[in-house]
């Protein structure tokens, strides 16, 4: 009990700092002329931030820790679909929430993906317990032939995956960026579903 709360206590504190950082880098690109490079000041800023926070560097270069079965430290204690929203990262402007980092190099995604006049919209990202249990009701297990995990075990329960809207332009975008931000197509029937797996050091 008394590790839960430390470690809601760190998630509060760590969305607090991701809070400033997003709100700091705003300012940072309000201020920059406009012949500066976008962004880079406020990329500086979170590599920093997530750099003192914790110690695996991933695929821009933030650093935090994963447990050996690739789940981020800070999440592990909660358990599967059981993450409180503070622990987790608004997408965007959207109602969908990831694990920070994966939030974070979800929207650096989809900003650049515009720059080259591709769309990706969201349709799901973070999946409660509850809604992983209808999901597997209604959609049946992958083991049996569906288009649902097990429920607890799947990788949107730990804010580590998204489900993506694309057309056949912006797939084909995905297909051959998203690994530069740490997403990869892993589920060979679902071309909409885009994990978080970033590259470690």
């Amino acid at each position: 009990m008394g590790i839960e709360r430390v470690n809601s206590r760190i998630a509060d504190i760590q969305s607090r700092m991701i809070a400033l950082q997003t709100q700091q880098a705003a300012k940072t690109a309000q201020a920059q002329p406009a012949t500066a490079q976008p962004g880079a000041a406020g990329d500086d800023f979170a590599a920093k931030l997530q750099e003192a926070m914790s110690g695996t560097t991933g695929a821009a270069g933030r650093s935090y820790t994963l447990n050996s079965k690739g789940i981020p430290t800070e999440l592990a204690a909660y358990g599967n679909g059981k993450i409180p929203a503070n622990a987790l990262e608004q997408v965007g402007n959207t109602r969908h929430k990831l694990w920070a980092p994966a939030a974070q190099d979800l929207n650096r995604m989809i900003a650049d993906a515009k720059r080259d006049g591709v769309t990706i919209g969201i349709t799901d990202s973070y999946r409660p317990y509850e809604e992983q249990v209808d999901l597997a009701r209604r959609k049946g297990l992958y083991s049996q032939g569906g288009l649902a995990a097990k429920p607890g075990t799947s990788e949107h329960g730990w804010g580590m995956a998204t489900d993506l809207d694309l057309d056949a332009k912006a797939q084909a975008w995905m297909r051959k960026n998203a690994d530069r931000y740490g997403f990869v197509e892993n589920v060979p029937r679902e071309p909409w579903h885009w994990a978080y797996k970033p590259k470690t050091a």
